[in-house]
């Protein structure tokens, strides 16, 4: 059985109706706010914004799942934002998405279901499938509630595991705690490291569509360089991704953004729908959750990669070594290290 979580505001009538078709013949059970820890589940968020783009309820929804660390414990989920206007969908969207994998929830790639006020974002899939706007919304729910209950990421033998960073090694309490998480991985897991520090790695320039596509049905880029070199073919062979991201100024680094820029003409022709998305974040005094929330739009909504749960390591740090100094680091090390070896190991 689906748990359709609905919080709060009053709903829109589109809003109901796109629940209705998207749902029709899905068995639910229908939440309007959690009280207790939902364990094993399917979950579907569905979220109403009005024309202020903000939804009491869904800030209740928040607050405990960001005080009940493990009240999702072993979900998977998707998330429907319906919005008056033409902002706040997303940004409410990674927020609840950010806080849910942090109380347990895992999600597939591609969870959101996201529409505007006028569903001009719904144009192209309204044109491939030859229907109308609203229609399209309607089978996009469809479509995410079926691949919320038949989600089951794969589980390798050897995981292949990828990790991109932009850092210096001597400098760095990013890397020295990926280094930490390295470690504790074990022979178990194949890993690979590259970096794209000091003009390795050009950005993705805004080729047209078609441009775009030709080169990556041929396995490249316009553009070259140590992306299709390197990146490439590590992205094509790994089970798993991680963005080693130090926070600069409330930001993934430039060198990591474009390399995630870049591997748009990959996922042209790649998916990345059974490949893991992980990520360590340090900030120097505050912050991490927007870089983190960075990465859960950036790869897991738009590029596809599948969110495990607590996908993410968030640490504040600031002078160079500090990082490996914080209280109880070692116990976090540990436990990050063997969540990723209980999800990724057959």
């Amino acid at each position: 059985m689906l748990t359709l979580i609905c919080p709060g505001n009053r709903a829109s009538d589109r809003y109901a109706r796109a629940m209705r078709a998207g749902l029709d013949g899905v068995s639910c059970q229908v939440l309007t706010e959690l009280t207790q820890p939902l364990h094993g589940r399917r979950l579907l968020f569905a979220v109403p914004l009005d024309e202020s783009g903000v939804n009491l309820g869904f800030y209740r929804l928040l607050a405990f799942l960001r005080t009940h660390p493990d009240c999702l414990s072993g979900c998977a989920a998707g998330v429907v934002v319906d919005g008056a206007g033409d902002l706040h969908t997303k940004s409410a969207a990674r927020e609840l998405v950010l806080a849910a994998n942090a109380a347990g929830c895992a999600f597939p790639g591609r969870p959101l279901v996201e529409a505007v006020g006028s569903l001009s974002n719904f144009a192209v899939q309204a044109k491939n499938a030859g229907c109308g706007l609203e229609e399209a919304y309607h089978l996009a729910v469809r479509d995410l509630a079926e691949r919320v209950e038949r989600f089951d990421p794969p589980r390798r033998e050897r995981p292949n595991i990828l990790a991109l960073h932009a850092s210096s090694r001597r400098t760095s309490n990013t890397l020295a705690l990926w280094s930490g998480v390295r470690d504790r991985l074990g022979d178990r897991c194949a890993v690979r490291e590259i970096g794209l520090r000091n003009g390795t790695l050009e950005d993705c320039g805004g080729c047209p569509y078609t441009t775009c596509l030709h080169f990556g049905e041929r396995g490249g880029c316009f553009y070259g360089g140590v992306m299709v070199q390197d990146v490439y073919p590590a992205v094509r062979k790994a089970d798993a991704l991680v963005l080693i991201c130090p926070n600069y100024n409330d930001a993934v680094s430039a060198n990591l953004t474009a390399a995630i820029n870049r591997l748009t003409a990959l996922y042209r022709t790649t998916s990345f729908s059974d490949k893991a998305l992980y990520g360590v974040v340090v900030s120097g005094y505050s912050g991490g959750d927007i870089v983190a929330s960075q990465l859960v739009s950036a790869l897991c909504m738009n590029k596809g990669f599948y969110l495990p749960e607590k996908f993410c390591l968030l640490e504040t740090a600031n002078d160079a070594g500090a990082a490996m100094k914080l209280p109880g680091i070692e116990t976090r090390l540990d436990g990050f290290a063997a969540r990723m070896r209980r999800q990724l190991l057959n």
